[in-house]
Order: structure tokens, then C-alpha cells, then sequence
């Protein structure tokens, strides 16, 4: 296997015998060989629609078989790219099933062609790459074989060459990787709103593009301006989230949430989908279950219709990568709607849950219908035969807080805008720092606890996504009645972070970079990745970044974001403190 795609890639290089985050080398090895035929079927669905255009198609029978078949690829490409994220898929058998989805549906889109066309050699297309080409047919050890695209046959996906997606100079593959893991990022915000109901056929039709040009051999410019045009395209795919979310659940105003568990049966959610929350909360109404969220799913508090429900009692523990001593011999079951699910120990194993695009073998996975609907009987009658703790049950925050606050996105925070740019005017706030991303199991995580100890009483803290565990029990007071930490929501939510930071940078007639604004950011997965690059993509500079820089980035890479961005590695928190505020 070779996987260098998350933060904790062993020795910060790669994972070449078994993952860190517990991914066999099987498990690895195809999801590789589904992301080559993720790749042959946007270039198949690529080709037809050349073709079709091509050769002026006005069959109606025809025409519309195709967009049928593509609006299938549609989700194919989204949720088989979010299958392959960190910490989502370890079933084998499930990868397998869904590769054979995706081959059926390469051969369904490409009999859309027109009949006179013969072979892709007939078609007016970008040429494709005509070294080191995978087949996924083939032993995915041994992969790689050097051909030509072929001049003559039938219109059979497998006449596609697809690219080693790990061979060729360093600098390049660290880029194609960048383009590759940011696309897999965005596909997990596109399978959220596509499960509300909302696409943008921008972020839909990028996935091809996307896929295509990882198909394709660049110049390090050409790959530097197709990431950047990513960074812009995954800002469209995390507003089309914020949209569906807030349309569909109202939006999020400002929520205290314990950390105690209540006495009696109760389900653990985590994850991200809000819609598998509201589908379980609807079916376990009345039932004398309590619901809570875990990791992710806390901003889930925050929105009005998902706070209506009585039995939405709390959060349960901390960050995912302390799963499996807080999930030891839980009295409950608990249902994972995505990543970050970790090898589950025998204490629990019986009690863990799937659904949508996660696995894990031996799981008990929750199947949707077609349109989406999904019965979860299985773990409510496990969590009513469980019973839940015999008692209340004290739980706290890694700093022993037993209160979280959550529902500051941007609707909250822009709602009292002139009440934050009057303290900022004042002097009341002089520095606003946004600490979050991701967090883990490295031992260098520590240090954004001590940072946010550390940051000025005159300054504010925006947090998002799972990173805001390692101090958003803390208590750091208030100023002028605005809280001092201000959890915006999940990773996605980087959005109403960038919303707020665009309407000071409006306020004070300054470009974002003026502001009195640092970003500390923690990166693990792919999600981070998109969310980086698009920062970078909206010109936003002076970054920190840890707890290490990513291993798929070379030296050249890296200089390049340093020299143009400013990016820094994190270092010491007091020693980034002093570089931010300019002391000593």
C-alpha cells in the first residue's frame, strides 16, 4: 500500500504496510483502484458528452439516456471520492460492490455514443496521458504498464487510460495529490447537500473536470492555477451547504449544551450528516430515548429544528480519536453518519452502526432507499435492550468544562455586526483569532489548548470543526456581553468564518489580510485540505498550520505557499503568540 493522504501518516512520509489509522493494505489497494475508475468514468462521461455534441446529437431517446446515466455518475463520483476519505471505509467488500457500480455505470454512459463513432480515437479530445497508465483490471501491486490510447475498437471505459497516480517526479505528484485529496474534501460537503436536496452545477461539473485533469500531465503552473480554481469552486460547494443546512433547519442561533448523560436508554450520533440526525430524532420521538451528539454533530444543537426535539439531551465525550476509550463498554449504541470512525475495540464492537457511504466490517449498516428515506428499528430496539446507564452519568470536556456553547455561525455573529466592529473600533477587541480544523492523536495537538490559554483578554476566538475539543470547555469570559470563544459550527462552516472575515474586511473598507485577524489552523483529513486551498484561493495569507505540514506537499510546494502566502508552520504558542501580536 502507499497513503500519505492524513496528518498522521506514519513517519510524516507515508503508510506503506499497514495504516495508522488502521486501513489494511487490501482496504487501501482499492480504494485506489475505485478513485482510477472514479477517474475513467468522468473521462467516459466526458467523452460521450463530446461526442454527443460533436456530432450535433438530436436523438431525444438518446439525449436523455445520457443525462439519466450522468445524473447517476453524479453521485457516483461524489460519494465513491468521500468513500475514500480518512477514517470513512474499511469494508472491502463494500469498496468492491461499489466499484462494480461504478463499471456499470462507465459502459451505460458510454453506449450513449453515437453509433458512428467507432472508438475515443474518434473523438476531438484533450489527449490523454501515454505514460505510466493503470488499468483496474490488472494486479493493483503491480499496476503501471506504458501504452499508448488505443486507435482502433470498441467503446469500452477499459480502452481509458488512467494515470499511476503516485508515480512520476516528486513535485508533480505532490501537486496532483493536492488537486486529488482537495476533491476528495469537496465531496463530502456535496454528498451533505445532496442528501438535503441541493446541488450547483458548477461544483457537480468540477468533479469531472476535476478528475480529468488529475488524468493529465501539467506544468507546475497549470497545476498550481487548476488548484487555485478548485479553492474558488469548493467556496461555491461550502456555501451550497450552508444554504441547504440553514433552509432545512433553520439558522443556527447560540445554544449551551451538557456534557452529563442522563439516566435511561440513549443513541450517540456522530459524524456530520444533520439529515441522518433529524431522520433518527424523528423515529425515536416518544420512544423515551435520548439523543446525543458526538464530535462533529455538536453544532447540531444550534439549528431551531433540531433543537425542537425534546430528546436532543446533550454531547457524548470529546474528538473522534478518543472514541475508543469513551466509547468503552457504552451502555448505548452509537450510529456513525461519516467519517471519523476508528477500529472499533471488543467492548463495543457489537454496538457500532453504519450508514450511507461509511463501513466497516461486522457493522451493521443502515441502508437508504432511493429517495433517501432509512429505518433505523435495528438500533433503537439495541438502544431500548441496552438501557442506557442505571444512573446519570458525569462526562466533561478535556479541560473538565460540562457546558459547550455552539450556534455562532455567521447568521449569529453578523446579526450583532455592529456591535463587534464598534468593540473593535473601540479597542474593546484588538486581535481575533480563528483556531480550529481538525483534531487527532498527534502529541503536538496539545499546543492549540495552550494557545487559546494564552490569547489576550482583548481578543476574540473563532472555532470550528473538531479541533475546538481541545479548549471549547473552557471559560474565557466575555467582552461587552460577546463571548470570547465563538464556536461557528463544523469544518464545512469554514464559510460563515470567511463570511464574517468579508464583512469586517467590508466594515473597515480593507482587504481581509489588513485585518486584525490570525488563522491558526489543525489540519488531519481531506476536508482540511479543500478548506486550506480555498482559503488560499480568496487570497488569505499568514496562515499557521499544524501540527505538521502535509506530508504529500514537497519542499518545492511548500515554498511556493510560504513565498506567496505567508504560510507559517506552527511553532511554540508562545513564541507564535509574540510574531502575531508583534512583541518583543
Amino acid at each position: 500500500m502507499f497513503c500519505f493522504q492524513c496528518q498522521q501518516t506514519a513517519g510524516n512520509k507515508a503508510c506503506v504496510n499497514t495504516g495508522v489509522c488502521g486501513k489494511q493494505p487490501s482496504t487501501s489497494n482499492l480504494q485506489d483502484e475505485l478513485i482510477c475508475e472514479l477517474i475513467r468514468l468522468a473521462e467516459a462521461a466526458e467523452l460521450t458528452k463530446k461526442s454527443l455534441q460533436q456530432k450535433k446529437e438530436t436523438d431525444p431517446k438518446l439525449l436523455s439516456r445520457y443525462l439519466n446515466t450522468r445524473k447517476s455518475a453524479d453521485r457516483l463520483l461524489i460519494d465513491g471520492l468521500f468513500t475514500t476519505l480518512t477514517n470513512v471505509n474499511f469494508d472491502d467488500k463494500a469498496i468492491k460492490d461499489y466499484i462494480k457500480e461504478v463499471q456499470k455505470n462507465q459502459k451505460d454512459i458510454m453506449r450513449c455514443m453515437p453509433t458512428d463513432i467507432c472508438s475515443i480515437s474518434d473523438i476531438a479530445y484533450k489527449n490523454f496521458p501515454t505514460t505510466n497508465m493503470n488499468f483496474s483490471d490488472t494486479n493493483m501491486n503491480s499496476s503501471t504498464a506504458n501504452i499508448n490510447p488505443p486507435t482502433c475498437g470498441l467503446k469500452d471505459p477499459h480502452d481509458i487510460p488512467v494515470i499511476s497516480l503516485w508515480d512520476g517526479t516528486d513535485d508533480i505528484v505532490s501537486l496532483r495529490s493536492t488537486l486529488l485529496f482537495g476533491l476528495k474534501g469537496m465531496a463530502a460537503y456535496a454528498h451533505h447537500a445532496m442528501n438535503l436536496g441541493y446541488q450547483n452545477d458548477n461544483v457537480t461539473t468540477w468533479f469531472y473536470k476535476g478528475l480529468c485533469e488529475v488524468n493529465r500531465e501539467h506544468s507546475v503552473e497549470e497545476w498550481i492555477e487548476l488548484i487555485m480554481e478548485f479553492g474558488k469552486v469548493n467556496y461555491q460547494c461550502m456555501e451550497l451547504l450552508d444554504k441547504a443546512n440553514t433552509e432545512s433547519f433553520g439558522t443556527p442561533t447560540p445554544t449551551k449544551v451538557h456534557t452529563d448523560i442522563r439516566k435511561g436508554p440513549f443513541i450517540v450520533v456522530s459524524g456530520h450528516d444533520l439529515r441522518d440526525l433529524d431522520l433518527l430524532l424523528k423515529q425515536t420521538e416518544g420512544t423515551g430515548i435520548n439523543v446525543y451528539t458526538h464530535c462533529e454533530m455538536l453544532p447540531a444543537h444550534g439549528y431551531p429544528k433540531l433543537a425542537a426535539y425534546k430528546h436532543l439531551a446533550g454531547n457524548f465525550g470529546t474528538a473522534w480519536q478518543s472514541q475508543q476509550t469513551e466509547f468503552e463498554n457504552i451502555p448505548a449504541p452509537v450510529l456513525f453518519t461519516t467519517n471519523c470512525l476508528m477500529p472499533p475495540r471488543p467492548s463495543y464492537e457489537d454496538r457500532i452502526y453504519t450508514t450511507s457511504v461509511v463501513g466497516y466490517e461486522g457493522m451493521v449498516h443502515i441502508e437508504g432507499t432511493k429517495d433517501g428515506k432509512k429505518d433505523f428499528t435495528p438500533i433503537i430496539k439495541h438502544a431500548l435492550k441496552l438501557g442506557g446507564y442505571e444512573h446519570d452519568h458525569s462526562m466533561s470536556g478535556i479541560n473538565g468544562g460540562h457546558i459547550l456553547t455552539t450556534g455562532f455561525a455567521h447568521g449569529a455573529v453578523l446579526s450583532h455586526a455592529d456591535k463587534l466592529t464598534a468593540a473593535i473600533k473601540n479597542g474593546d477587541i484588538k486581535h481575533i483569532f480563528l483556531v480550529g480544523g481538525c483534531d487527532g492523536a498527534h502529541p503536538g495537538r496539545n499546543y492549540y489548548t495552550e494557545f487559546v490559554k494564552q490569547t489576550p483578554m482583548d481578543s476574540l476566538v473563532l472555532t470550528l470543526a473538531c479541533g475546538k475539543y481541545r479548549f471549547n470547555d473552557l471559560d474565557l469570559g466575555e467582552i461587552d456581553g460577546i463571548p470570547r470563544i465563538l464556536d461557528m459550527g463544523q469544518c464545512n462552516d469554514s464559510y460563515s468564518a470567511i463570511k464574517v472575515a468579508l464583512a469586517l474586511a467590508e466594515a473597515f473598507n480593507c482587504d481581509i489580510n489588513e485585518l486584525p485577524l490570525t488563522l491558526v489552523l489543525s489540519w488531519y483529513e481531506q476536508k482540511a485540505v479543500c478548506i486550506l486551498l480555498t482559503l488560499l484561493a480568496l487570497g488569505v495569507k499568514n496562515i499557521y498550520l499544524g501540527p505538521t505540514l502535509p506530508a504529500f506537499m514537497t519542499e518545492t510546494v511548500v515554498r511556493f505557499l510560504v513565498d506567496t502566502y505567508n504560510l507559517q508552520p506552527i511553532t511554540a504558542p508562545e513564541q507564535d503568540m509574540d510574531a502575531i501580536l508583534g512583541r518583543g
